[in-house]
């Protein structure tokens, strides 16, 4: 299989870290996209931009760097805004990542509106920053944790999602993309079926946001968690997405400056929206630079990369079997449905976290471990997985180079196993 679509003729010289021709990086191979992804040089420009030329706190200053600096960071809201097609750029809420989002929503919504005997539904293929604020909320309030299943091909089990489905679901919070299984759950469906019950939706969006078109309206949900770095852009910023009527009814996250509208010695008031969930100072270089990632993931096209995704991804399905050892969950590439670029694998006999390292002295990095999904991989019955997981940079070759070394380290793993 040759890879013939246009998106190839983008080359990968936006990215140093792609091309160093010395030192650490000389002749890598970059594997581990669905942790973090690598950065433009656009965006590290952009940065670097904020800190040589304009750098200043936003909305609290009267001169021309900290009018600059909001400008920069209001349009970065803004770009994000249409970036999912949200109704206000007033419904974007700057958060440090997908984690704190949810957080915000379990904190914020669910103590506040949740009550003892409630339901918050959540599927076994969640990451565990979408499992943990539940427990912690359903601890402390009462209300109770159900998980949905998957089915043997590793999809969402839609039948177990209905039969949990009732008047105690107050909210299903799920993701989209499995970081692990790789399975693209159908959140229209979901959306329509959650919307019957008159519960509330929330989507973890962190392994889909970089990879195809998300319009919120359309899928109809009403809480969406993002993640700078899965998008190109810098640590330490996310967003949360939520509709403006909600976000009203939401008691504020955290208490401080900015988030404040008059300050007494009794009591406060808020601020509007969105800085009623933003106290203190923000992550100003990092939202900027975050505008800077998706305006480069929206010249390149959404399309263009999904297509491209979709046709490396069968090419590495087609030469992983060729590796008899290898055993990967989650569901192969089908023309009838999504499937994230990436493949997490056991091998028999051989460890996950041994293959890893080896492929790492080989300049090959890729991932090991649970991948924060300890439940999953419990549910599986097995311990570890080793997962690939690509982007519109990765190329035929390097899958063929993985391949070849994948098959050389298991040859001689298997002396010891």
């Amino acid at each position: 299989m040759e890879i013939t679509h246009e998106i190839k003729r983008f080359d990968r010289k936006d990215f140093p870290i792609l091309n160093a021709d010395s030192g650490i990086n000389k002749n890598l191979i970059y594997l581990d996209h669905a942790a973090t992804t690598q950065k433009p040089i656009q965006v590290l420009k952009k940065l670097d931009e904020y800190y040589k030329n304009f750098n200043a706190n936003v909305h609290r200053g009267a001169h021309q760097l900290s009018t600059k600096a909001t400008e920069e960071f209001e349009n970065a809201r803004s770009i994000i805004s249409q970036f999912i097609n949200s109704k206000s750029s007033k419904e974007i809420i700057f958060t440090r990542n997908a984690t704190e989002a949810i957080n915000l929503v379990s904190r914020s919504w669910g103590e506040d509106m949740l009550k003892e005997g409630d339901e918050i539904l959540i599927s076994l293929m969640e990451h565990h920053s979408n499992i943990v604020p539940w427990q912690i909320v359903s601890a402390k309030i009462g209300c109770k944790l159900k998980f949905i299943s998957i089915d043997q091909n590793g999809n969402l089990d839609l039948e177990d999602f209905k039969s949990k489905l009732n008047n105690k679901t107050k909210l299903v919070s799920i993701v989209h993309i499995s970081n692990t299984l790789g399975c693209c759950n159908p959140i229209k469906e979901i959306s329509k079926l959650v919307k019957q019950n008159d519960s509330l939706l929330l989507i973890d969006a962190c392994q889909s946001l970089a990879h195809t078109k998300i319009d919120v309206q359309d899928l109809n949900i009403d809480f969406l968690a993002g993640s700078g770095h899965k998008l190109c852009g810098p640590t330490g910023i996310g967003f949360l997405w939520a509709r403006e009527e909600i976000l009203n009814s939401m008691p504020p996250f955290f208490g401080g400056g900015e988030m404040i509208q008059d300050v007494f010695e009794e009591n406060s008031t808020w601020a509007e929206l969105p800085h009623k969930f933003e106290a203190g100072t923000p992550a100003i270089a990092e939202a900027i630079a975050l505008a800077e990632a998706i305006k480069y993931l929206t010249n390149l096209g959404i399309d263009k990369i999904a297509k491209y995704e979709k046709e490396i991804t069968e090419y590495l399905f087609n030469k992983l079997a060729e590796i008899e050892e290898i055993n990967i969950i989650g569901p192969h590439p089908s023309k009838d449905r999504q499937r994230a670029s990436l493949a997490a694998f056991h091998l028999n006999s051989i460890h996950s976290n041994d293959v890893a390292e080896i492929l790492d002295t080989k300049g090959i990095c890729i991932r090991s471990g649970h991948h924060c999904c300890q439940p999953l991989h419990r549910y599986l019955g097995i311990k570890s997985t080793a997962r690939i997981s690509m982007n519109f940079t990765t190329t035929q070759e390097e899958i063929d180079t993985f391949i070849k070394e994948t098959k050389e380290t298991i040859l001689f793993l298997k002396k010891f196993s």
